[in-house]
């Protein structure tokens, strides 16, 4: 856990929210979290607006932004790559959609929007000034990316082509789940989405917390829903809650890997 200089192509290194209210959504996740912010602003040529930092301890942990053309709140995982132009033809290869083509964001990297075949979307970042995430796997910050899509088989498959993971299934849970793995580490997180779930192919954001419980009522206490109350996984426990903009995200308590 902790501190990091940089990420090997394949890692889901980064995530982002785009939000309807920009200003809210900073008061609830800085008061959450207890992070810092540094408000950037975004040239017009670039779209206009503000980008801003969230931070612990003055390392990055994840931005916002607001969500263009009045669109729903979100949270974007990112997976750094070698780079943006070649791993955005190899997806179209492998039959997902390049929703937006590689494009430099500024001096800091390179990225592309990308749509696996089964609708979940995620971004690939080519890394120049800024690698993503600078501290990891632990409370406050980014700790696990997973996959809730309608047809595992066809999603880890695509992702397997695309970045080399391979997975893994988890023994003992009633809806199956998988752990996706780069090399010998573990990477993210893949479930089986019911029928019934109301939600297309999505990836989802977890952070982590120190405590499952203190942080669930803890979101209800400055302004957020819980979804799903702490439930244990394994190596800990899971919540799964909803800002009040709207955007979806989770917490882990238990062990963080290195």
């Amino acid at each position: 856990m902790g501190e990091r200089t940089s990420h090997a192509p394949g890692t889901l290194s980064w995530t982002d929210l785009a939000t309807s209210d920009p200003e809210a959504a900073k008061g609830f996740y800085t008061t959450l979290f207890g992070w810092g912010y540094d408000d950037r602003p975004i040239p017009e040529e670039a779209g206009g607006g503000t980008y801003t930092m969230l931070t612990k301890n003055g390392k990055e942990v994840a931005a916002l932004s607001a969500a263009r053309g009045g669109g729903p709140s979100y949270w974007t995982s990112y997976v750094t790559v070698e780079s943006a132009d070649d791993s955005a033809a190899k997806a179209k290869e492998l039959a997902g959609t390049v929703m937006m083509e590689p494009f430099d964001v500024l001096d800091v990297g390179r990225m592309a929007v990308i749509q696996d075949p089964t609708g979940a979307v995620f971004c690939i970042w080519e890394p120049r000034g800024s690698i993503g995430a600078e501290i990891v796997n632990e409370p406050g910050s980014l700790t696990l990316n997973q996959l809730n899509t309608s047809d595992p088989e066809r999603a880890l498959e695509f992702y397997s082509g695309l970045f080399g993971w391979r997975s893994e299934a988890v023994d003992g849970g009633e809806i199956p789940y998988w752990g996706v793995y780069l090399g010998e580490r573990l990477n993210a997180g893949a479930m089986q989405l019911q029928p019934d779930a109301g939600a297309p192919s999505h990836w989802l954001t977890y952070f982590g917390t120190e405590s499952a419980e203190a942080g669930a009522e803890r979101i209800g206490e400055v302004g957020g829903q819980v979804m799903v109350s702490p439930t244990e996984v394994p190596g800990g426990k899971i919540v799964v809650a909803q800002d009040p903009q709207g955007a979806i995200f989770g917490l882990f308590a238990g062990n963080f890997d290195d």
